[in-house]
């Protein structure tokens, strides 16, 4: 689902957040599935059993249903299962499927979308439709980005992803000043050859390469929109050569600085 558009998304009006009943069971139907569900257990303790294969769910459990499962569910009546689920179909053909079952373990932003999800419908918000496909191309595109990478993987991998979206961030918000590798780095936590490795890797560019885009989109701001003449963006952005910044400036927009302004 990878590459299916939020607009070929069906939204279906099966869907809740609800706490099971002690006596709750779901019990398997003669005939399957006829649309996808993703079910989700934010608490409690039980099994469920997916074309015959039982699994042992708890906190984090979560399952895309396939058209044609056929599924029972049965839970601790001391613990009971508190779940979201949120049944659609799809009307465009459908290439990368999430797997059938997953242990998530980083929820927090799983559990924000499910709840932006449900309480989209709780009133008549605006819009509510449209967004709540977009939400769900999201959850479906948190779960494949979770079948195409190993825990240990994944939880290096977020925070050395917030350690260079940090920096990056930085830069962004500091495009006058000149930043060092080696202070960009220390900031991350990285040495500075791994941290420029991982940066052009999350980036598409190089560190410098990205400084630099980022100091002549934001003179490109100022020209446009503060009323800077281009000696004043040019020493706003620290720039001590004018012709320098004039060069640059016309390698990376194709454009004098004098032409934009």
């Amino acid at each position: 689902m990878l590459h299916v558009s939020p607009s070929s998304l069906v939204l279906l009006p099966a869907f809740a957040k609800i706490v099971c009943e002690p006596g709750w069971k779901w019990q398997k139907r003669e005939k399957p599935m006829a649309n996808y569900d993703l079910f989700y257990v934010w608490s409690g303790e039980g099994e469920v059993v997916l074309n015959g294969r039982p699994y042992k769910v708890g906190k984090g459990s979560c399952f895309l249903f396939r058209p044609g499962d056929h599924t029972s569910a049965t839970h601790d009546p001391q613990k009971p299962l508190v779940l979201t689920y949120i049944h659609f179909d799809v009307n465009e053909q459908v290439d990368i499927i999430p797997e059938a079952y997953r242990r998530l373990h980083e929820v927090v932003d799983f559990e924000y979308l499910l709840s932006r999800y449900v309480r989209l419908f709780l009133i008549q918000t605006y819009a509510a439709e449209e967004e709540a496909r977009l939400v769900l191309k999201m959850l479906l595109i948190h779960l494949l980005r979770e079948d195409n990478e190993g825990p240990v993987e994944r939880k290096a991998s977020n925070q050395l992803t917030e350690s260079i979206h940090e920096v990056a961030n930085y830069i962004r918000q500091n495009p006058g000043i000149a930043h060092r590798v080696e202070d960009l780095a220390k900031r991350a936590q990285l040495s500075p050859r791994y941290f420029s490795i991982k940066f052009k890797e999350m980036t598409g560019m190089s560190v410098q390469t990205y400084m630099i885009r980022t100091r002549i989109e934001r003179a490109q701001h100022l020209l446009m929109h503060a009323g800077m003449n281009v000696t004043e963006v040019a020493d706003a952005l620290g720039y001590r050569d004018i012709f320098f910044f004039s060069r640059q400036f016309k390698q990376y927009t194709g454009k004098s600085p004098s032409e934009i302004r």
